[in-house]
C-alpha cells in the first residue's frame, strides 16, 4: 500500500480560529497529551469524527500535505489496528491544502 500524500486534522471552530490567527497548530489537549497531532486518513475520517466529535457543532477539517511535512510524519498502529498518521512536530498552516467546514 502506498501511503496517502494527505490526511485531515479536525478542529473546533475556536482551534481552527487559533491556528489561522497563530500560523502554526501545537495540538489540540488530545494531541499535547499523546505528544503528537493526531490525523486520520480520508478512509478513517467519518469514524474519527464519529468517535470523537459527537455532538460538537461547528468542525472545521484541514486536508493536511503530508510531504511537506516530511519525517515529522510517523504512521503508527491506531483504533483497531489501523495504521494513522501522526505528526511529531507542530503544524504549521502552510502544510494546510483544504478545508471543509462541517455543521
Amino acid at each position: 500500500m502506498t501511503a496517502p500524500k494527505t490526511a485531515f486534522k479536525v478542529l473546533t471552530a475556536q482551534q481552527w480560529a487559533d491556528f489561522e490567527r497563530e500560523r502554526v497548530f501545537h495540538g489540540a489537549p488530545v494531541d499535547i497529551e499523546d505528544g503528537y497531532i493526531h490525523l486520520s486518513t480520508a478512509d478513517q475520517l467519518e469514524a474519527t469524527i464519529a468517535k470523537y466529535f459527537a455532538g460538537h457543532g461547528c468542525l472545521m477539517i484541514a486536508e493536511v500535505d503530508l510531504v511537506h511535512l516530511g519525517d515529522a510524519v510517523r504512521w503508527e498502529p491506531a483504533r483497531g489496528g489501523d495504521l494513522f498518521p501522526h505528526i511529531y512536530d507542530a503544524l504549521p498552516i502552510e502544510a494546510v491544502v483544504g478545508l471543509q467546514q462541517r455543521d
